[in-house]
């Protein structure tokens, strides 16, 4: 198979416009998942060919997607309870807009995410699939989404309008029966006295703040929207380089502390608010403290205060005891939420402390002593980068021996395992082809996993050999003194040596960081035993050229 070049094959703003921003872009993470530029660029195809529209999750759209909603989310959290808590229904136009915003780009969301690709639970596959991706949705998080989505934004800014509106036309109301008696009469000192001889115009008035409190109350079902903000977390955190274990550690370690801080918000806001709703009695700690006309900062700085205080159990003076079986109840939810914080916190901290990856910490140990043993034997520093490079490169950060992997595990998983793993890469392969299965799967057990580096000289020209090689990731350039030829995934070459034990016809050398699999003489020798009919058919064919070039 030839190599496909980015600029003919890719798409881009200039050749697809803006699906280019649907698709997987070529980044660190992309390339953790799928192991090289030519897995990605066939990725790209098999979305372009599916022609229906999709957002990869490694698309840029998403990435930008995600980064937007986390920002919308988390400020709707903070805003939403001070919102109900403080501002007493006096938020501005500008939060109104900001409410019906996000109620419109929740609603978005919930359509876009029967078109969202999903990562699977592994991470090395991406969902395409409409089909799946909508049954997907339905089962798990689209009724959630739906709640939390109920557009309140649009209620709250319909009852402020017809609440203002009923406002003006009461005070019309009023001063043209004040103009008209005060005309009529020609009594003056009766005047202030007539705003309260309807006696329906005061209940018209309460009838309609008890409307816009039930509205605001009900505006706390968007504080559903905290399971959005984890999941995007959790989004990040699996399209991020899941190989740095730094960087998932990060991830974790925010979202933890972001939800310790909603934590202390919320109860904050509530510590005020729950007066608020009794009408501040006198025995509160809202009049104790003269919070009544205080400004909003003042108010919230008090109650985030007195949440903190209670979830600590920290005594302060004067209002280290409820007045109320209300403020009692408070306080000992808020005792309760705070010891549940820090159990949690030190809960999480805990584990990542003492399981931090043991497999990186056994890499981490092994490049140690690799250190010490190149420094003793005074290797130049060029090599001793091409050799970190390489354990990198085989290992990814994370120590582990293959052999006793496979040792461990039965027969028949293992050949599970390899035929995953490496049959693709014999079907490709004529000499392979059209023959018996389990002479394919004998041949699978014999096959050996191996890493080269960029520049790296896998087989050189009039050498003799006795292995062959399968490209699962990677390029490599096959040479000789007339021509040159370009290899990639699924590749093979060197199938000659491995017949016949004779010389490479060609230097290959790797253009990149590959991954093969390769097949010794003697191991090809010991699967024909069992398969004589193979044999012979094989020795019938010995001197055709198969279609990977003879190296």
């Amino acid at each position: 198979m030839e190599k496909l070049r980015a600029p003919t094959v890719g798409c881009t703003k200039a050749t697809c416009g803006w699906r280019a921003m649907l698709l997987p872009q070529l980044n660190r993470q992309s390339l953790y998942v799928y192991g090289s530029e030519m897995a990605v660029e066939k990725e790209c195809i098999r979305q372009l060919q599916s022609g229906v529209f999709v957002i990869h999750p490694f698309s840029l759209m998403r990435s930008y997607y995600i980064m937007c909603m986390m920002a919308i989310t988390f400020l709707n959290l903070i805003g939403i309870p001070m919102e109900i808590a403080f501002l007493d229904g006096n938020s501005g136009m500008i939060w109104e807009g900001f409410n019906v915003f996000s109620d419109t780009l929740f609603l978005i969301d919930v359509a876009l995410n029967f078109r969202m690709g999903i990562i699977t639970e592994d991470g090395e596959e991406a969902i395409l699939d409409i089909k799946r991706i909508r049954v997907s949705y339905l089962r798990t998080w689209f009724i959630p989404d739906v709640i939390a989505a109920f557009p309140i934004g649009y209620i709250l800014l319909f009852a402020v309008i017809t609440a203002v509106e009923a406002e003006n036309n009461r005070l019309e109301w009023f001063r043209i029966r004040n103009l008209t008696l005060a005309v009529t009469s020609k009594i003056e000192q009766e005047t202030p006295d007539l705003q309260y001889q309807n006696e329906d115009n005061p209940s018209k008035t309460n009838k309609m703040m008890r409307i816009l409190m039930f509205v605001r109350i009900l505006s706390l079902i968007r504080l559903a929207r905290v399971s959005r903000l984890v999941r995007f977390f959790n989004e990040v955190e699996k399209v991020s380089n899941a190989n740095l274990e730094v960087v998932r550690l990060f991830f974790r370690i925010l979202s933890l502390f972001m939800m310790i801080f909603l934590l202390c918000h919320w109860n904050g806001c509530i510590q005020y608010f729950v007066p608020m709703l009794e009408e501040f009695p006198t025995d509160c700690w809202v009049r104790k403290e003269n919070l009544m006309n205080a400004t909003v900062i003042v108010k919230y700085s008090w109650g985030v205060f007195r949440a903190l205080s209670q979830m600590i159990a920290l005594s302060y003076g004067s209002m280290d005891a409820p007045t109320n079986y209300v403020e009692m109840w408070i306080v000992m939810v808020s005792m309760v939420s705070g010891c549940l914080m820090y159990t949690v916190l030190v809960a999480n901290a805990t584990t990542m402390i003492a399981n931090i990856d043991p497999a990186a910490k056994e890499y981490k140990s092994k490049m140690s002593r690799l250190e010490h043993y190149m420094t003793f034997m005074k290797l130049p520093p060029e090599l001793q980068l091409r050799i970190n490079n390489y354990y990198q490169a085989r290992y990814g950060g994370k120590w582990f021996h293959e052999k006793d992997v496979m040792d461990t595990v039965s027969s028949a998983l293992k050949e599970q395992i390899l035929m995953v793993m490496c049959s693709r890469l014999l079907r490709n392969v004529p000499l392979f082809q059209n023959k018996d299965e389990n002479f394919i799967n004998a041949v699978l057990l014999k096959l050996e996993y191996e890493v080269f580096l960029e520049g790296d000289t896998i087989v050189r020209e009039h050498v003799p050999g006795d292995r062959m090689f399968f490209i699962d990731h990677g390029q490599v350039l096959m040479e000789t003194d007339s021509y040159e030829r370009e290899l990639c995934d699924g590749d093979f070459f060197g199938e000659t040596c491995m017949l016949t034990k004779g010389k490479h016809l060609a230097t290959v050398k790797a253009l990149t960081d590959c991954q093969c699999f390769s097949l010794s003489w003697a191991d090809f020798q010991e699967a024909l035993r069992g398969f004589p009919d193979v044999r012979k058919d094989l020795e019938k064919n010995l001197l055709l050229n198969c279609d990977g070039g003879l190296v």
